[in-house]
């Protein structure tokens, strides 16, 4: 493995990153991101319906080419003797779900002219919710039809996820809808235009994106039956027929290099590319994930990754995003949750609030003089809707207990503790059950660049909490599982175990603040289960009250 190195490729939200890693230890030889150039950074908006995100394929291909040739050119510069010909793979993970519509070859529809600016024929990102009621619709359908479709995916189907989109598209652009041949998330596209495989006959869907969004699942023979997706809609059989009964796993190779791209990048032509995944189950990869761990990715939303060995007893766990075979490493199950809104909503209030032109720094330096209950202030962390435990997109955000002294600083350490309650709730409901959560490692710009955040979640949690020792897990993950297929190394847990870490500093939780936030998050929960579960009877007489007795005991005045 000397001098051997492999690139892993994350395609976030707003931008592109590439990451050349050292095969032998993980170590990070250069990094560079590249911004999507369409829309508002990169997510194509529409002022008249604020549920609609979209990206355009193009940008895609186009960062490609500028991240990587721009990260071989740091990596010479920065490592004496690099040789981009001694780069053996590529990986590759995405958003998601994040599908797109594509032509019989398997390519965009929005090459042709009479689509080139249309949102609903380019990728419909995961933050699209233009498919609540859609969403709802397949719940109801599967819940009568096929209760165990939804057994795998948390009791609920989402509006972020690969049918519900297919399903807003045929109603509200048929035009588009009846050009597509099929529908591909990126995660899989991606890797095949590297390969020059897109045609639809050629194409590899990876497990994660299949079995986590679209009711892909090996106990029932892949995809859902063609006349259950036609009984919602009978157009919708034809997309089921396009595809395929088997998925890959990140562990094979969607294919090689062409020469196409090889040229463009200053690669060899043939190293394999990785069947792609879904950028927080590589994330977790590159974070180290074990059984017992809990990798929480934490960006613009979170996901909060688990494994658990195949072929022993896994119960279904409601609200869950997917319980899916090797959907993170082979031999075993990857169990999905997260939260809609974690980074999204720190930016929202210094962004869209705007209050008195702060920025991050300034209000986290604020908070971080705040103590635990001080403010008297409680959120719900559903600016963006819930997806774990609550799979609810049609759920908003909510303040209680604000005054006319609530301070700035104040609203954002709990828009923070808000974030780390619903992190809780994901924990609580892992272990209830019975899914042990032994160990805690964040990963995500946010764990390295927040010390306040990260505190607040070991405070909440009542955990220790390890950072990743890398600053792109994501990125790390792909370039891990480019290794593993390049055959650099024999397996992922030797991938892992030789190429990850964590940092020096666990924040430890302190002593003198649980006990605040258990009380803080009982009064979470009571919110939580008021708004967010159906036919749940709570008064709430007293969470206001409540939130004032434990304001004036912090400041001593009780």
């Amino acid at each position: 493995m000397t001098n051997q190195y492999t690139i892993g490729l994350d395609f976030g939200t707003n931008s592109m990153r590439a990451l050349i890693v050292d095969v032998s230890d993980g170590r990070e030889l250069a990094e560079t991101v590249a911004d999507y150039p369409s829309g508002e950074k990169g997510i194509i908006l529409d002022d008249s319906n604020p549920d609609l995100a979209r990206q355009h394929p193009l940008d895609y291909l186009t960062v490609i080419e500028q991240a990587v040739t721009k990260a071989l050119s740091l990596a010479r510069e920065k490592n004496a003797g690099f040789d981009p010909q001694r780069v053996i793979g590529l990986g590759v993970d995405t958003t998601g779900s994040t599908p797109m519509p594509v032509d019989a070859e398997g390519n965009t529809l929005t090459v042709q002219e009479r689509f080139a600016n249309n949102p609903h024929a380019m990728a419909w990102l995961w933050k699209d919710h233009t498919s609540h009621a859609e969403a709802g619709e397949w719940t109801e359908a599967a819940r009568k039809q096929h209760p165990e479709y939804l057994a795998k995916c948390g009791g609920r189907y989402s509006s972020e996820w690969f049918w519900s989109k297919i399903l807003k598209c045929a109603r509200v652009a048929p035009d588009v809808f009846e050009a597509a041949y099929t529908w591909v998330e990126i995660a899989d596209w991606i890797p095949a235009i590297l390969c020059g495989t897109q045609h639809p006959s050629r194409l590899i869907r990876g497990i994660c994106a299949a079995g986590h969004k679209a009711f892909f699942n090996p106990d029932w023979g892949g995809y859902p039956a063609e006349d259950f997706v036609a009984s919602l809609d009978k157009r919708l059989g034809r997309i089921r027929k396009s595809l395929p009964d088997t998925c890959g796993n990140v562990s094979q190779s969607a294919g090689r290099l062409s020469k196409q791209w090889a040229q463009k990048l200053g690669l060899s032509a043939g190293i394999p590319v990785a069947v792609g995944a879904f950028d927080a189950h590589l994330g977790a990869v590159g974070a180290g994930i074990t059984e017992g761990t809990l990798v929480k990715i934490i960006g613009t939303s979170t996901c909060d990754i688990m494994i658990s060995k195949m072929g022993r007893d896994l119960p279904d766990i409601p609200g869950l995003c997917g319980i899916v075979p090797e959907s993170v490493v082979p031999g075993a199950y990857g169990l999905e949750a997260g939260q809609s809104a974690v980074g999204d909503l720190f930016a929202w209030l210094v962004d869209q609030i705007k209050p008195a032109h702060q920025s991050h720094q300034q209000l986290t330096e604020q908070a971080s003089q705040l103590r635990p209950g001080e403010s008297g202030v409680l959120a719900l962390d559903w600016h963006n809707g819930n997806r774990t435990i609550l799979v609810d997109q049609r759920l908003s955000g909510l303040f209680v207990g604000m005054n006319l002294h609530t301070t700035p600083a104040e609203l954002y350490r709990t828009l923070i503790e808000a974030t780390a309650f619903g992190a809780r709730a994901i924990v609580e409901r892992f272990e209830e059950y019975g899914v042990k959560v032994e160990r805690v490692v964040n990963c995500g710009g946010i764990s390295a660049r927040n010390p306040l955040a990260m505190q607040i979640y070991a405070d909440v949690l009542n955990r220790p909490i390890a950072i990743s020792r890398s600053l792109q897990t994501c990125a790390l993950g792909s370039a891990i599982a480019a290794a593993v297929v390049a055959g650099a190394h024999p397996d992922f847990d030797t991938a892992i175990s030789r190429m990850t870490g964590v940092q020096d500093k666990i924040y430890q939780p302190i002593p003198q603040n649980v006990p605040v936030y258990e009380k803080l998050f009982k009064l979470y929960m009571q919110l939580h289960d008021a708004f967010g579960v159906a036919g749940k009877q709570s008064d709430l007489f007293n969470v206001m009250k409540d939130l004032l007795t434990i304001r004036d005991t912090v400041l001593g005045q009780q």
